[in-house]
């Protein structure tokens, strides 16, 4: 039980780890307090889709900003998407790097808009990275036999 109890200590420090470092914000905490018995995998299933969404909306902003004739109002709405969506998790800093690459489309700015993808995506991975650690610390906690710790 004492594995447990660490573990258990150990994801409430990552998650506060998460939120101090502006990876997360309060809307991820109203994401898990949706999540009950009769739905266990909500969060999961939520950022699932998040992740999924993400990875063809970057893959869609890479092509369109090769274009000889750059579509600023298509990348602007690929942007709008992706920060909606990092939004609805809050994944805060991935929505705070697509409110200046959506300035930098209104600009048509393109080495903006470049220098954004590239922030955007390594912003996207950081938080994938993390979210994933925090679901396997989850699933450990889970595994042992223990309750997952509600969020404050």
């Amino acid at each position: 039980m004492d594995s447990v109890v660490q573990l258990q200590r150990q994801l409430v420090d990552y998650r506060a780890q998460l939120f101090n470092e502006g990876f997360l914000d309060e809307q991820f905490n109203q994401l898990q307090q949706l999540q009950d018995e009769s739905n266990p995998d909500f969060v999961v299933e939520v950022v699932t889709l998040f992740f999924e969404d993400s990875e063809r909306l970057l893959d869609e902003l890479a092509k369109a900003l090769e274009q000889q004739s750059v579509d600023y109002r298509k990348i602007d709405a690929h942007v709008h998407q992706l920060k909606g969506s990092s939004s609805s998790i809050g994944a805060q800093r991935v929505q705070k790097v697509c409110i200046g690459f959506r300035n930098f489309c209104e600009e048509r700015n393109i080495e903006g808009c470049q220098k954004c993808l590239q922030q955007v995506k390594h912003e996207y991975s950081l938080v994938k990275t993390k979210l994933e650690t925090l679901f396997k610390l989850e699933q450990k906690i889970l595994a042992a036999g223990g309750s997952i710790p509600l969020p404050m």
